[in-house]
């Protein structure tokens, strides 16, 4: 059922059409798109929260149809792919975990992009230096494109649990793509983030700067270019993706990227601004792209069954091993400062553990059993005292030795910087049946690698940025290698009690979604708060860093009774968002009889936007 948001960009394009023919962004006379959003919605029957108004509607449609979770699942991802084209999209990957109400089982995919073939492991060492190249000069590049994941993941999610075809899946989303979506304050100030970067290729120019700037709130944003190529993928299924004609295109642009020859750094930035380094991707990689099936991470904590991503994404094993470091401590009963500053710690240490073990398992020995296991979490816990915050970063815990002591000698930490970038997306979906998805998906930074592959409409994702850049370290799980997936923190995350539903959350973040999603949960389970205000509380994330990045509300509310421990709050953000947040979390809560609580950001990233079938009287 369209939503009104769609019904009047429909109506103001037709309208428009007729004065400014083939425009892509043209006045709207309706409020931005963030009014029609609620950020709870309790009700029967089926639920669904993301960060946007149209893609829940179009999960809540299929529902409503008699789809399931995992048919409206991959209906609300292809909608974000229009909506929220700068975090996700057909140009990347993620990881889909899903509660099977038949079986009781959880099971995953992981459609995390790959390295090329052909990608060498100095593939980000300047050979001039002999030192990598940093960030900035990566991001906006060929070189930093992996094999994308998603179309894969939807096709794999609904042969294994869905019960539509891919191109009814595919539909509402061309309906958006075709019709329009109202800009709102995020879309344009995602667009003005990126500027610099957008203005250099000539076909992301074209799309996303239409007149030279960001598209204007309350104008209507269509891209005719994704709803012909979603068009040709649900005629022609997922290998009019991954090989023939648009695989060419892709692996063509990856390796020649469009840069305008005419285009010079704007005033004041460096003259290296842009380098457009070529990438490795070949129509090789793309047709012989694999999704995994495979098993969850589980911990037990407090009575609870959390289930979670193995690797490659240390989401499962880092907030897995978080838990099992807080369980012998009793957080409910602590001051809330007391009760964060162990928080605070545990994330340190599970970092640590991360960035020593964690990588791609189909080319690193992960010993994802002792991470999560409950003995290495307390012999771990045993590194938090109680009243002073640790040295970091703190070393790494040694998986050879352990037992309900603490480790006598350590292993060395990890070393390196945290290089994964803060925009992804997330949903949560449940149907009438009890099946549950929790799905995280994602083009890496915000805009992706800021190459759209020319007349087709999507972004090409950045994702190889996530691999260490000093490939020197033979030892390090996250070096770059051929055919390999880079490690990931995307953490979807479906909690059970008592072998049914109980929480099902997610987030977007980079490497904060591990907190986030850690936070969300000790807020529910262990602070008493209800499932909306676990998500609203203000956040920090301690990394393994001599600092904790901080929100401006945790650090008001909490700054001052933290810093007797020890702790050092700086504010969030970076240089490549204008936003002081931390994440941008979606959950459903089950209750009895059927009752489903979805929450979403009531502020964050705009807002989110929780649905139900049927609401609650």
């Amino acid at each position: 059922m369209p939503t009104l948001r769609r019904q009047v960009a429909a109506a103001t394009a037709v309208l428009a059409l007729s004065l400014t023919a083939g425009a892509v962004a043209i006045p709207a006379v309706a409020a931005p798109r963030q009014a029609e959003k609620t950020a709870t919605a309790t009700g029967y029957g089926g639920a669904v929260s993301t960060v946007d108004a149209d893609a829940s509607a179009a999960a809540i449609g299929v529902l409503r149809r008699g789809g399931n979770a995992a048919d409206a699942a991959v209906a609300a991802a292809a909608t974000l792919g229009v909506t929220e084209p700068y975090s996700a999209g057909i140009g990347g990957g993620g990881y889909f975990v899903f509660y099977d109400a038949k079986s009781g089982e959880v099971q995953t995919i992981d459609g995390r992009e790959t390295a090329p073939a052909t990608m060498p492991t100095n593939a980000f060492i300047n050979a001039a230096t002999n030192k990598p190249y940093s960030f900035a000069e990566l991001v906006s590049s060929g070189v930093s494109v992996g094999v994308p994941g998603s179309l894969a993941t939807w096709e794999r999610a609904l042969k294994r649990w869905g019960t539509l075809e891919l191109g009814d899946a595919l539909q509402p989303a061309i309906d958006v793509a075709r019709d329009g979506f109202i800009v709102d304050d995020t879309f344009r100030q995602q667009t003005l983030d990126n500027k610099v970067r957008f203005s250099a290729y000539t076909p992301t120019r074209s799309l996303f700067l239409p007149g030279g700037d960001a598209p204007a709130v309350g104008s209507v944003f269509r891209n005719p270019d994704l709803a012909a190529t979603y068009r040709l993928i649900a005629a022609e299924g997922t290998d009019a993706f991954y090989s023939g004609p648009l695989a060419e295109e892709m692996a063509s642009t990856v390796q020649a990227p469009p840069k305008d020859p005419a285009w010079v750094p704007p005033a004041g930035a460096p003259a290296t601004s842009i380098p457009a380094f070529p990438g490795y991707l070949t129509t090789a990689d793309l047709a012989g792209y694999t999704t995994l099936d495979q098993d969850p991470t589980h911990v037990e904590y407090r009575g609870y069954d959390v289930y979670g991503m193995a690797p490659s994404s240390s989401g499962g094993t880092t907030v897995g091993e978080a838990l099992n470091i807080l369980e012998p401590f009793n957080l409910a009963d602590m001051p809330t400062a007391a009760a964060l500053h162990h928080y605070l710690e545990a994330t340190a240490l599970a970092f640590a553990d991360r960035g020593k073990y964690v990588g791609d398992p189909a080319l690193v020995d992960v010993p994802t059993g002792i991470l999560t296991d409950p003995l290495f979490g307390k012999a771990r816990a045993c590194n938090i005292n109680p009243a002073t915050a640790a040295a970091k970063p703190v070393a790494a815990g040694d998986v050879s030795k352990y037992g309900d002591t603490c480790p006598v000698a350590p292993e060395a930490a990890a070393r390196g910087t945290d290089t994964e970038n803060i925009s992804t997306t997330n949903m949560t979906v449940a149907d009438k049946w009890g099946n549950v998805v929790e799905y995280t998906l994602t083009i890496e930074q915000t805009g992706g690698s800021g190459i759209v592959v020319p007349g087709r409409g999507f972004l090409l994702n950045n994702e190889l940025t996530d691999f260490s850049y000093d490939s020197t370290n033979p030892k390090d799980p996250n070096r770059v290698e051929p055919g390999k997936r880079p490690r990931s923190s995307m953490s979807p995350t479906i909690i059970l009690k008592d072998d049914e539903p109980f929480l099902a959350l997610g987030s977007p973040g980079g490497s904060t979604i591990i907190t986030t999603v850690l936070q969300t949960i000790l807020n529910r389970l262990d602070l008493g708060m209800n499932v909306s205000a676990a998500i609203a509380a203000p956040r920090a994330s301690q990394r393994n860093t001599a600092t904790v990045t901080a929100e401006p509300g945790f650090i008001s509310a909490y700054g001052s009774a933290l810093a007797p421990y020890g702790h050092k709050l700086v504010p969030a953000g970076d240089a490549f968002t204008s936003a002081a947040e931390i994440g941008a979390a979606t959950a459903i809560e089950f209750g009895r009889h059927g009752r489903m609580v979805a929450a979403a950001e009531p502020v964050r990233r705009g807002g989110g936007s929780a649905m139900v079938v049927r609401p609650a009287p």
